[in-house]
C-alpha cells in the first residue's frame, strides 16, 4: 500500500507548512512533530491535520 501524504499545521498560528507521508498500516495515531515554523518564527508543536489529506499517485 503507497503512502498516503498530510500536511503539518502550526498548533499556534493553524498555518498549513509542510507535506509528509505516513504508512497507515504501520502508523495509525496521528503524527506530531516540533518543527520550525516560519509565520510564526520560532520552532513549535506540527500535527498532522486531518481533513487536508493529499492523495499520492
Amino acid at each position: 500500500m503507497p503512502s498516503e501524504k498530510f500536511v503539518f499545521q502550526c498548533k499556534e498560528c493553524k498555518g498549513n507548512n509542510y507535506v509528509t507521508g505516513k504508512n497507515r498500516q504501520n502508523v495509525r495515531d496521528r503524527l506530531t512533530r516540533k518543527k520550525f515554523c516560519p509565520t510564526c518564527g520560532h520552532h513549535t508543536e506540527h500535527s498532522e491535520t486531518r481533513n487536508k489529506t493529499i492523495q499520492s499517485k
